[in-house]
C-alpha cells in the first residue's frame, strides 16, 4: 500500500487548503484512513479518525473547522478539508492508514505517507 499527500501550501490565516491522500497498491488491505500532524520536535497529533458506522472522530484543535471526505469518481482518495486555518496548524500533514489485520497477507504494519506541509501565515 502507498499513500501519497498533496495539496499543503500556505495560506493566510483564515483561508482555506483541501489535502489528498491517494491511496494505491494493496488498497484491499487498508481498513481505515486517518490524518496526522507533525510540527518538528513535537509528536504526531491526530486530526481526524474514522470509526465504525463512517463517523470521523476530529481532534478538539479543529473540531468545526476540518473535515474528511472521500472522492466521488475515485473512492481510493480522501480529502482533509480545512477551513478557517490559524497560524497554529502550521505542520506537516500525514495519511495514515490501519491494515486489514484480519488478512494475514495485508501484514500488521501501519502505512503511512510521506506528509505534505502546511504553512499559515499570520
Amino acid at each position: 500500500v502507498q499513500l501519497a499527500e498533496s495539496g499543503g501550501g500556505v495560506v493566510q490565516t483564515g483561508g482555506s487548503l483541501r489535502l489528498s491522500c491517494a491511496a494505491s497498491g494493496d488498497t484491499i488491505c487498508i481498513s481505515t484512513v486517518n490524518w496526522y500532524r507533525q510540527t518538528p520536535g513535537n509528536e504526531r497529533e491526530l486530526v481526524a479518525e474514522s470509526l465504525d458506522g463512517g463517523h470521523v472522530f476530529y481532534s478538539d484543535a479543529v473540531k468545526g473547522r476540518f473535515s474528511v471526505s472521500r472522492g466521488y469518481a475515485n473512492r481510493n482518495t480522501l480529502y482533509l478539508n480545512m477551513n478557517n486555518l490559524k497560524p497554529e496548524d502550521t505542520a506537516v500533514y500525514l495519511c495514515h492508514a490501519l491494515p486489514v489485520r484480519s488478512n494475514p497477507y495485508c501484514g500488521f504494519r501501519d502505512f503511512w505517507g510521506q506528509g505534505t506541509q502546511v504553512t499559515v501565515s499570520s
